[in-house]
């Protein structure tokens, strides 16, 4: 699915299931999409400069962090095709 053209099928259910247009609905859509693509790295380094601001020690930072990110779907990085391979053959 490119940025700029939201899922159509996700499209459609939004817009029968909720009161938003397709304007509003493609809004949420590349927002969700978003939230869920920054990396792990980047993920780890914001959410750190986050506790940390709010004056935690790292040792708590490091556990939340774990935590959120057993919570959090991550997408997956480029696969080469011997990775691909391995992970269907074994």
């Amino acid at each position: 699915m490119a940025a700029d053209a939201p899922c159509e099928a996700l499209l459609s259910h939004l817009q029968r299931t909720t009161r938003l247009d397709r304007a509003e609905a493609e809004k949420v859509i590349r927002e969700t999409l978003d939230y869920f693509s920054e990396p792990v790295s980047q993920f780890v380094s914001r959410r750190h400069r986050e506790l940390r601001a709010q004056s935690l020690r790292n040792e708590a930072i490091y556990r939340r962090i774990a935590e959120e990110i057993r919570e959090r779907p991550f997408a997956a990085g480029p696969l080469t095709e011997r990775q691909i391979r391995r992970m269907v053959y074994g």
